[in-house]
């Protein structure tokens, strides 16, 4: 590899690029024929028997002796406004789903190609930092599309200015709220990630960190209330929560 010219790596790049798109391609076509199934994953937040809306419902009975959080059927009708739009949604949905089906080979390629620029001991930090990173977003993606996605779609969906007006939802604005929403809270458990590489770096420590919490709350409050663009505290605090403990466990590893 150091006997390599410019061109050479860039060769190796692309051919990295390319296994990818084509990993990525095939992948979305497999998808794209079982579209039952994936729509089946996409719209389950959508009906009210929705295993999130099951357990908060039971929740609700076994505590307060009634459905209190208003998890009863929702009746949200999904409808779609353009002739070709089901099926580019249909394209669009199986696209995603090739890239989460192959994120990890994406991984492995893209630290291949860097991996023999790092030494021994940058290449064991490499793989820590890659590995976590990626399960900590997945952690997050689940989270979101099983907590805190149904929340926001129960409140907005559900909301009403008048009840002469009813909500009539759009699959595209469906689903861009649910990439939207999943790929941001993926991003949210980053934290402890991106906080051990800045540790690492020596730019952050434990007591700096600590120092400044209150200055963090209100920035993770700001930035809970743009990923839940809704008046309900319940919801709002769903995304605030997780945040503020993610941050306080980036204060353990940095100090670790």
């Amino acid at each position: 590899m150091n006997d390599m010219t410019f061109w050479d790596h860039l060769d190796e790049l692309r051919g990295s690029l390319i296994k990818i798109v084509v990993a990525v391609v095939v992948c979305a076509i497999v998808a794209f024929f079982f579209k039952e199934e994936l729509f089946h994953v996409i719209l389950a937040p959508q009906g009210g028997d929705f295993v999130t809306y099951r357990l908060l419902t039971l929740i609700g009975e076994s505590l307060f002796e009634g459905d209190i959080l208003g998890m009863e059927a929702m009746g949200v009708q999904l409808i779609n406004t353009g002739l070709a739009q089901q099926f580019l949604l249909h394209v669009k949905a199986s696209l995603c789903a090739g890239v989460l089906l192959t994120l990890p080979y994406i991984i492995y390629l893209l630290f291949h190609f860097v991996s023999p620029a790092l030494y021994t001991h940058e290449r064991r930090y490499a793989v820590y930092l890659v590995v976590s990173g990626y399960f900590m977003f997945m952690i997050g993606v689940v989270l979101s599309y099983f907590l805190i996605f149904p929340l926001i779609f129960r409140f907005l969906g559900t909301y009403q200015v008048s009840e002469m007006v009813a909500n009539t939802v759009t699959i595209d604005s469906y689903m861009d709220t649910l990439m939207t929403v999943s790929v941001s809270i993926g991003i949210v458990f980053e934290i402890p990630v991106v906080c051990w590489v800045l540790g690492r770096m020596g730019l952050i420590s434990a007591s700096m960190m600590s120092r400044y919490r209150r200055h963090v709350i209100v920035a993770l409050l700001v930035a809970a209330a743009i990923i839940t663009p809704t008046s309900d505290v319940f919801t709002l605090s769903l995304v605030a929560l997780p945040m503020w403990l993610l941050y306080e466990i980036s204060i353990l590893i940095v100090k670790r």
